[in-house]
């Protein structure tokens, strides 16, 4: 089943609001409340979980913990993904502490700078590779995805040496660069100056009607 990249998106939303709500110890929910904490139409949250099979019931709502579960299972990654992480500075050193970095979908199994203080050490108990030998460590330890986080004057640079790894099937950017990859390669940017600069042309408009 192909499922359009705006539904993922949403799921993954529904998923981490309904993981909220278990902690809350909330047992049941509807598409009106899910789709107004969201800022999503009830209808496109029914419409998305319908998608995958009837779970709700007009009149009642989503029990909390089965719709969780629903989600889950069909959010579910088949097996353990290895991901190298490229720039340990700043942005990377945080993403590394990250609650979300200890998931059981993904394993951090190596990591590439080119400071001299970083490169051959263990951070959070992973090694770190000098860049230059990033094609060379991926393919070795089978890595498969790429987190990117580097200067902007170095993405280019780093995904060069990255694709010519014959294990890299995808790259996550955190980068405002334009980088060029090779088509066979599934590539994501997360901005947030794209983001910022989205919530302030809003907040503008939103000003200008008062």
């Amino acid at each position: 089943m192909k499922v359009a990249e705006p539904t993922v998106e949403r799921l993954i939303q529904y998923y981490r609001l309904l993981i909220q709500m278990k902690e809350e110890e909330r047992k049941v929910v509807s598409s009106l409340q899910i789709g107004e904490i969201l800022g999503i139409k009830a209808s496109q949250v029914r419409k998305d979980l319908s998608y995958f099979g009837e779970i709700g019931k007009r009149g009642v709502g989503y029990h909390v913990n089965r719709l969780c579960l629903h989600i889950e299972n069909i959010l579910a990654s088949p097996k353990v993904w290895k991901v190298a992480l490229a720039g340990v500075g700043i942005l990377g050193t945080a993403l590394m502490g990250h609650a979300a970095f200890q998931s059981y979908k993904f394993d951090v199994d190596a990591l590439f700078d080119v400071d001299p203080e970083k490169v051959g050490q263990e951070i959070m108990g992973v090694k770190c590779w000098h860049v230059d030998e990033i094609a060379k460590v991926m393919g070795e330890r089978d890595i498969e995805v790429l987190i990117l986080a580097v200067p902007t004057s170095a993405a280019q640079n780093c995904v060069d040496k990255a694709v010519l790894s014959p294990s890299l099937k995808g790259i996550l950017a955190f980068t405002p660069a334009t980088v060029v990859v090779p088509e066979k390669i599934l590539f994501y940017r997360v901005d947030i100056f794209v983001a910022l600069e989205k919530l302030l042309f809003f907040l503008k408009e939103r000003e200008g009607k008062h």
